[in-house]
């Protein structure tokens, strides 16, 4: 779908339910790391008002707002980063395993965002009609951020989490050998996004562990991420 083709109402909708969830998911997924980094030693994020819930602190103007815009209307699968929180990984108590614990800070709280969305989602039953349709939409918005960020960002190509996470258990040489690929990871991803194979490599992965958490929903889960 193409500019063109986009209906302003339906654009307006998907706003109304998309954005709360967004906004929540990047600001506690990068809160985490920077709250992880100073209880690990490396006070950075902490004395730049990083590790705090206020979204503005973590928007990046194209990562966070115009890219998803952009593959929204373009009808590709939705991707955006938020500005990444500043680490100074040799300030950690322990280096190696340090900087894994602050890489999976942000996707395990993501992980821990959709878990608490599908409870949510057992008290929005009981409330009337009229509000718990809108809701229970948004808190499946909820559960499918969550869960493209967690696996998105476990992807194990630097800058992302799982870049760092491999980054520091590879052996010293192999870890030096894959530092010098960061420089090209942000481009390998976007490629990824913009043919579609983003989408082709996260779905098996994402449509796994929704599987999983409807055991615990009070209804099918993918028939309300499927009237998204």
């Amino acid at each position: 779908m193409g500019f063109e083709g986009l209906d302003v109402a339906t654009f307006i909708r998907a706003l109304s339910v998309w954005a709360i969830p967004v906004v929540i998911a990047i600001t506690f997924h990068e809160a985490a790391h920077g709250y992880v980094a100073h209880m690990r030693g490396d006070s950075t994020a902490w004395m730049l008002g990083r590790v705090t819930l206020n979204p503005l602190k973590h928007i990046d103007p194209f990562g966070t707002v115009v890219l998803p815009l952009a593959m929204f209307a373009f009808g590709g699968f939705i991707f955006g980063y938020a500005k990444p929180v500043p680490v100074n990984f040799m300030r950690l108590k322990n280096i190696k395993w340090d900087t894994i614990f602050v890489a999976a800070a942000g996707p395990l709280m993501n992980l821990l965002l959709a878990m608490v969305s599908v409870v949510l989602l057992w008290g929005v039953m009981h409330l009337p009609e009229a509000f718990a349709v809108p809701l229970a939409k948004m808190i499946g918005a909820s559960v499918v951020i969550n869960l493209i960020l967690m696996v998105f960002n476990m992807l194990p190509l630097l800058p992302l989490d799982g870049g760092r996470v491999l980054h520091a258990l590879l052996p010293p040489q192999l870890s030096m050998a894959f530092a010098t690929t960061e420089r090209y990871g942000i481009f390998v991803v976007l490629i990824l996004a913009f043919t579609g194979m983003l989408g082709y490599i996260l779905l098996p992965a994402l449509n796994g562990i929704i599987e999983g958490l409807n055991h615990v929903a009070p209804f099918n889960l993918f028939m309300l991420i499927n009237s998204l």
